[in-house]
C-alpha cells in the first residue's frame, strides 16, 4: 500500500493548521527543515514541529536539510517527530547519528541528493527505517522530476532485497498524478507531495487520486 506525505513546504504558512487538516487521507505530514546552509532557503525549527503536532494525529515526518543534524536531533524528536531523516552528505558520523534517532523510539531514515551514489548507504542500510530518494536538487520546491530517479530507485530496491528487511523507499520531488505509478513499479512506497496536492482546490480528493493513481 503506498503513502502520501504532503509536505508543508508548499502550504499556506499564515494557514498552517488549517492546511494540514484539510490533508484527510494524508499516511504522514511531511516537514521540511532546512538551514540555509546544507541548501539555500531556511524554514522552520522544532517549535513549529511542536505546534504541529498538537494539531494533527497524522506522523510527522521530519527531513533535516541541514548540516550537522546530530547537535538537533534530540530537539526534533522531543517535539514530537515520528520519522528523522538527514542526509549522508551532511552526516560525518553517520551511524552513531541514525543510532541518536532511535535511542528516542523515532524512526530514522537517510536521504540522499540526486547526484550522490548508493553505494553511500552501504553499510547504514540494515539499520534504516527508510530511505528517501531525493528525485529534484534539494532546497526548492515545485521542481520538474529528474528521469534517472527512477533508475537509482530500481538499484535500491534491490540493494534492500539483499538484506532480507523491510526499508520501504520515499521518493521526494517532481512526483505528479502522471509518473506516480512508474514510481510504483521501480519500487517506491512513500511519496512527497507538495505543490502536487497544496496547489489543488481539494487537498483530500488529490490525495485520494495520487493513490489510486500508484495503484494501477
Amino acid at each position: 500500500m503506498i503513502q502520501i506525505a504532503p509536505s508543508i513546504l508548499s502550504a499556506d504558512f499564515a494557514r498552517l493548521g488549517e492546511e494540514i487538516n484539510a490533508c484527510h487521507g494524508a499516511d504522514l505530514i511531511h516537514v521540511d527543515v532546512m538551514d540555509g546552509r546544507f541548501v539555500p532557503n531556511i524554514t522552520i525549527g522544532p517549535l513549529v514541529v511542536q505546534a504541529l503536532k498538537k494539531i494533527t494525529s497524522i506522523p510527522l515526518d521530519v527531513h533535516l536539510m541541514i548540516v550537522e543534524p546530530e547537535k538537533y536531533i534530540d530537539a526534533f524528536a522531543a517535539a514530537g517527530a515520528g520519522i528523522l531523516t538527514v542526509h549522508a552528505e551532511a552526516a560525518t558520523h553517520l551511524h552513531r547519528i541514525v543510532q541518536q534517532i532511535k535511542a528516542h523510539g523515532v524512526q530514522a531514515a537517510v536521504s540522499l541528493n540526486p547526484a550522490t551514489p548508493l553505494t553511500m548507504l552501504e553499510e547504514i542500510l540494515p539499520e534504516l527505517d527508510m530511505v528517501l530518494l531525493m528525485s529534484v536538487n534539494p532546497g526548492f520546491g515545485g521542481q520538474k522530476f529528474i528521469p534517472s530517479s527512477l533508475d537509482k530507485i530500481r538499484r535500491l530496491q534491490k540493494m534492500i532485497a539483499a538484506t532480507g528487511k523491510r526499508i520501504p523507499i520515499q521518493v521526494d520531488g517532481g512526483v505528479t498524478l502522471d509518473n506516480i505509478s512508474t514510481l510504483v513499479e521501480a519500487g517506491a512506497e512513500i511519496f512527497v507531495a507538495g505543490n502536487a496536492v497544496f496547489s489543488t482546490p481539494d487537498y483530500a480528493a488529490t490525495i485520494t487520486a495520487l493513490k489510486q493513481a500508484g495503484s494501477r
